[in-house]
């Protein structure tokens, strides 16, 4: 895209992340939660907390953590059952707001989405007041805070986003963002999940100003596909397309423990908000998965892969935890304690009549 001058013009891409997502719906329906330390999840001992409103983060409660250490940050917790489909059409309402702006939507999770605003449906030509009037169109329609961050490229747009929380913006502009990244600690970086970041630990590079420092080759060589997008990052480059109706070839989520697990209900335990991370990416996309993954690394670094294919996307979360289940349990027990879990969708397939509403706005 050019200017009249043929100079080529930033994109402005601006992504919206709601605040404490099922928490504050959750407030917002009980008027007796409001101002108070709530977490969406299960109180039992095998709970895990999937979001936490501000009054509880306060004690250091967050989302992915065990339900047991979130009460004894936080004795006055309060837990709520999550209400899924309370929170999908709620996210419902936000698309078809994004709709308004831009056909250009590609949602993340329920709760958050980048949208490509540089030719948006309301002539808008500044991005900072086409991410107010989404802000406040949002609190008009559901009553609930957003926040947002706009940039000329998706890594820049969704580091933004955490600048201002809750219920504030921020630009990161092409002048200021190779040296925002810089300064950022690479486990900070958007993509970069807690094994990724311990192996750039390893080789020396824990800013973006020590990735900079790296070349093209080295990259590719200790991060295969993924090393073209490392190099360009911390020189704040990012090319990646805002892509509305982009089907994924898979979907995944790990975690690395900071002890190593030896039993099964630890270890289940931590696979549930990996597990709720990729359902809600399916649930946001309208997309089904048939083919289900988990990863085990070990203390020694191997790691195996388990498997299993069903013939119909599955319909629910509760069929994914049961086979994350049956995959887990032959594991244990351990030959050494296990470093690592992750779990990964793929097969991944829209139902042939899906009428997904953001499908039908973006024409």
């Amino acid at each position: 895209m050019t200017n009249d001058e043929g100079h080529e013009r930033p994109r402005k891409i601006v992504h919206v992340d709601m605040d404490a997502f099922y928490a504050s719906v959750e407030q917002r329906d009980n008027p007796e939660l409001r101002g108070k330390p709530i977490a969406v999840g299960g109180s039992a001992a095998r709970g895990v907390v999937a979001a936490a409103s501000y009054e509880a983060r306060k004690f250091g409660v967050h989302s992915a953590m065990p339900s047991v250490t979130a009460k004894r940050k936080c004795p006055e917790l309060i837990f709520v059952p999550p209400r899924f489909d309370v929170y999908k059409a709620v996210s419902q309402q936000i698309r078809e707001i994004f709709a308004e702006y831009t056909p250009l939507i590609e949602p993340l999770s329920l709760d958050e989405a980048y949208l490509d605003v540089t030719h948006n449906l309301k002539g808008m030509e500044i991005a900072t007041e086409i991410a107010l009037e989404i802000r406040a169109r949002i609190k008009e329609v559901t009553g609930l805070n957003a926040s947002a961050g706009i940039s000329y490229n998706k890594f820049l747009a969704k580091m933004a986003s955490d600048l201002n929380k809750p219920n504030g913006q921020a630009v990161i502009t092409p002048k200021n963002g190779p040296a925002f990244v810089e300064a950022l600690p690479v486990k900070k970086f958007h993509g970069v999940g807690p094994a990724t970041a311990e192996r750039m630990h390893r080789l020396g590079i824990d800013t973006g100003a020590s990735l900079k420092e790296k070349s093209l080759e080295f990259l590719v060589e200790h991060f295969g596909k993924s090393g073209p997008y490392f190099y360009g990052i911390p020189r704040g480059i990012d090319e990646r397309q805002v892509k509305p109706n982009r089907v994924r070839k898979s979907v995944g989520a790990e975690d690395t423990f900071s002890q190593d697990l030896h039993t099964f209900e630890p270890a289940r335990e931590g696979l549930q908000p990996l597990i709720e991370k990729v359902w809600a990416y399916c649930e946001a996309n309208g997309i089904g998965a048939k083919t289900v993954t988990l990863k085990v690394k070990y203390a020694d670094f191997n790691q195996i892969t388990r498997s299993k294919t069903v013939p119909a996307p599955l319909p629910a979360i509760a069929d994914l935890e049961e086979i994350i289940s049956l995959l887990l349990v032959p594991i244990f027990p351990p030959r050494k304690g296990v470093r690592l879990l992750g779990v990964t969708l793929s097969s991944l397939e829209r139902p042939a009549t899906s009428t997904e509403p953001q499908l039908r706005l973006a024409l």
